[in-house]
């Protein structure tokens, strides 16, 4: 049995949703020997710190997130912070000759991605970044069958997360909507599409991309506990949102297919519309998150165009994962699930020393998109993918 002490810094909601992943491997896994110690949790609220200390059974808990960094206790660290304190973060725990899982975006900006990834690189840490959505039972089939063929030569390729957790103009100017504190759009849910597309369809040649900021102005929050998830009351002052609310690109894969990229975060219709189509010379695959335990399978019937159409496949004990959940057939996995995937796959990669996927490489690749794609916002021409294959 590996025991790996974990510390995590910042409590918010994904902070709890990362420790409680931890609570749930010795469950789930049970057959990996693999035992989390929750050591220390940190977060610059101390009424959040300590919340979280005793709901999840950290040892400790600080409002200093150094403290993390430095506990002779600690192996592996989970960033899920504020996006402008993770390359500072992540630095610090490379040099500490600790691993790291963090959130994404991992920067504020593609930049600060790339000298997390090298900082992480040069020590020899394991990495692992948040992009959950790739844990998905059905996402995971899928993958499996653009592999084995299933869908034959690739020609078109459509990725998307459209999500209205920012469509009330009286949601709170969180730091989530202010430039200096990072990329909008492109960084909170492009990057999700992105790392997506990568895995299931390979690297991007080329692209042209453009922007919009719907909502231009937000209240002011009291500093403090609000998230972007909150909207004000009554009538308080407004501050300017600098950064994007939507985007979309067109692109051109290494493997010849066309695509097209998309993701706003004040769509209104569109709860959690993660999701993507694939279509090659045999078949064709879609999925989407707000209908994740499902997966559209179209192979191309010449032989009996009436049932050349999509079938839905319900997820089950014979894709990936799943059954560490549920013996059961149409028995469904949900968000949390996911992170417990994520965490195991972590955990996994420390105690064997086996690098795990996507780690901050695969982040790196996304970061030379997102650069690719701001080009092309200034010129307004197609931009070239650069370095994305030295990673």
């Amino acid at each position: 049995m590996t025991t790996i002490g974990i510390g995590v810094i910042g409590m918010g909601w994904m902070g709890q949703t990362h420790s409680r992943s931890y609570t749930l491997i010795k469950d789930r896994f049970y057959d990996a020997g693999i035992t989390p110690r929750l050591v220390i949790c940190a977060d610059s609220v101390e009424a959040r710190a300590r919340q979280a200390a005793e709901r999840f059974g950290f040892e400790r808990f600080t409002t200093d997130w150094r403290d993390v960094v430095n506990d002779p206790d600690v192996q592996a660290i989970n960033v899920t912070g504020p996006n402008g304190m993770h390359l500072e973060a992540n630095r610090a725990i490379a040099a500490a000759g600790k691993h790291i899982l963090c959130e994404k975006p991992v920067g504020r900006f593609p930049e600060d991605t790339l000298q997390s990834y090298q900082a992480a690189k040069e020590a020899g840490v394991m990495t692992l970044v948040g992009y959950n959505y790739r844990w998905a039972p059905l996402v995971q089939y899928a993958r499996q069958l653009i592999e084995a063929g299933d869908l034959g030569t690739i020609t078109h390729y459509h990725g998307r997360f459209l999500n209205g957790y920012a469509s009330n103009p009286s949601g709170f100017l969180s730091w989530r909507f202010l430039g200096e504190q990072g990329l909008g759009t492109l960084g909170d849910l492009m990057s999700h599409a992105i790392d997506m597309a990568l895995m299931l369809n390979g690297p991007v040649r080329n692209l042209v991309s453009n922007r919009e900021t719907f909502i231009r102005q937000r209240p002011i929050p009291t500093p403090g506990m609000v998230s972007h998830y909150e909207a004000a009351t009554g009538d308080l002052e407004k501050g300017a949102v600098t950064n994007e609310d939507y985007i979309s690109a067109l692109v051109h894969f290494a493997n010849g297919s066309h695509g097209i990229l998309e993701s706003c975060r004040v769509i209104n219709g569109a709860r959690c519309d993660m999701s993507f189509e694939i279509h090659g010379t045999r078949g064709a695959l879609k999925w989407n998150f707000e209908t994740m335990n499902q997966l559209q399978f179209q192979r191309r019937r010449d032989d009996n165009p009436a049932e050349d159409g999509y079938t839905t496949l319900l997820t089950g004990p014979a894709h990936p994962y799943h059954s560490r959940f549920n013996p059961a057939w149409g028995t469904g996995l949900g968000y949390d699930d996911l992170k417990v995937i994520e965490a195991f796959k972590f955990l996994e990669s420390v105690a064997t020393g086996v690098p795990a996927e996507p780690g901050l490489a695969a982040a790196a690749r996304v970061a030379r998109i997102q650069q690719a794609i701001m080009r092309s916002w200034d010129s307004g021409r197609w931009e070239d993918v650069e370095g994305i294959d030295m990673l």
